[in-house]
Parts: structure tokens; sequence; C-alpha cells
């Protein structure tokens, strides 16, 4: 039972709402927002409560993160990145002067002793396994680990209009020449078991920045290979992209790759945003 999963409050507001005659997506929206919950539970608890089947009227859109592209430049509180390219479908921004030469070596640098192989998402267990569609080595970081960690999550939060608390910790990936990651996807596939798990915590990844912390001789891109885009490193700068549809709906226009480092040393710093405090 969808309704029972949800705290007797919420169940009480429900009830208060349908016996208003509120419209029933409006109660799942406010269900989602106020409330944190997955769109497809407050949808299932909705009907449950109405003991009967509900026709939702066309979606609401749903809160996501995006970058406000109507000027060039955007200006943070502590820094001016620049705006260097949109494209609206999927909802992809390539961005410069997001964080500074000495902010990217502190980063790397941190973690150079930390590295181990990268792993990947098992879709029926839910755990992490290195796989060989992803032969570069990795580190994850908490949320604030350091002081420069913390500085880059306010201004991601800042660029994206997401709060801090609704997302995960920074990834560093670190990739020598040959090293790839093949095309994949950051969503979760919620008719999975092992995605779905992940999902319990902090709901759908909404949003990806990949930070480039180092320049490449050759190769090393950021690959939107559904679309034929390709977004090569430049120390310094980020590519943002939507994972999702305003329904918070998996968008497979997403599929991406990192592109096998021909010549140098590729360093990124990943960032994914989600639907709830994670």
């Amino acid at each position: 039972m969808s309704l029972t999963r949800l705290p007797k409050d919420w169940q009480d507001w429900i009830a208060e709402n349908l016996a208003r005659a509120c419209d029933p997506q409006g109660i799942v929206n406010l269900l989602v927002r106020d409330g944190n919950f997955d769109v497809a539970l407050a949808r299932a608890a909705v009907e449950e409560a109405s003991n009967r089947p509900v026709i939702f009227t066309s979606p609401t859109p749903l809160e996501m993160p995006f970058i406000d592209t109507s000027n060039n430049a955007i200006k943070t509180s502590d820094r001016v990145v620049d705006v260097l390219l949109t494209l609206k479908e999927p909802h992809i921004v390539l961005l410069g002067n997001v964080l500074s030469d000495e902010e990217c070596d502190a980063m790397v640098a941190y973690c150079e002793t930390r590295l181990t192989p990268a792993t990947v998402l098992d879709d029926v267990s839910g755990t992490t396994q290195v796989h060989p569609n992803r032969s570069n080595q990795g580190a994850m970081l908490q949320r604030s680990e350091t002081e420069v960690v913390a500085r880059i999550e306010a201004r991601l939060a800042e660029i994206a209009n997401w709060p801090v608390e609704r997302a995960e910790g920074m990834q560093i990936q670190h990739y020598q020449a040959t090293n790839e990651y093949r095309p994949h996807f950051d969503w979760f596939d919620p008719e999975l078991p092992g995605p779905r798990k992940h999902m319990e915590h902090g709901g759908q990844r909404l949003g990806t920045f990949v930070l480039y912390l180092s320049d490449v001789e050759s190769g090393g891109g950021t690959a939107f290979t559904a679309i034929g885009l390709e977004v090569m490193p430049k120390k310094g700068g980020a590519v943002f992209f939507q994972n999702t549809d305003t329904q918070h709906q998996p968008n497979r226009h997403t599929l991406h790759a990192g592109s096998p480092v021909v010549k140098g040393v590729k360093v990124i710093a990943n960032k994914w945003l989600r639907e709830r405090i994670y």
C-alpha cells in the first residue's frame, strides 16, 4: 500500500484535500515539492486515498536544477562564471572560469593518494563494481570535506539554483592515456532493483556537473553520443546537463561517455544533483 508508506499527517492531509475536491495533480505536486516524496509514490498514494482510478491532469513541471543563461556571465558570491554554450534538448550548458587554477590544483593534489579503480553500479544488487566499461581511477569525497570542497559546492549550488543538501559528494576521476568511460547514463533506472535502491535515499539524479580539473593534450572529451556533441576538457571549466525531463523522468538523450585520453592526463570532478535531501 503506497498510502501507508507516507507519514500519518501526510495521509490526513491528502484525505482533507481530496474531500475539498482539490485537483489530484496539485496534491501530487505539493507532496513532491514540500514532502520530498517520489513522484510515483505520491501519485499512487493519492489514487489509493481516492479509492478510485484518478485521471491526472497535464502534469505541472516539477522543481529542477537549472542554470540561468539569459546573460553571458553568471555572478556568484565569489566568482564570475562564463556561459559558453547552451543546448535546449537535452538541456546542456558549457561554462568557463568555474574554478581557479589554485582550486583545481588543490583538488587534484588532495585526491592523489586516495585513487582506486573506478566502479559502476550493478543493476541487480545495487553494489558498485569494477567493470570493463570504465578503466580509470577515482576517489569519493564527502560534502564539505575540505574548505576548498565546501567553497566549490556552494558556488555550484548558486550556479544551478539547487541546495547543497540535495547533492552527492563530489567524485574525482583520474584518466591516464587510453582510459575511458564508455557510453552510460547518470540517471537511475527505476525499473531495475539495483538503481532503485539508490533512489530510496535522495531520489533521482536530476542534474550533473562535470568539472575539468586539468587540461588534456589530446582526447578525453565528454561525448554526448546520442546527439553528436563532444565537450573538450578545459581546466577550470565545466559542463552541466539535466538528466531528466521536468517530470523527473529519465532522458535517454543524455547518453554520454568519457572519451579515451590519447595524450596527457585528465582529472575531473563529478557532482550529481538529487531530487531530495541526500
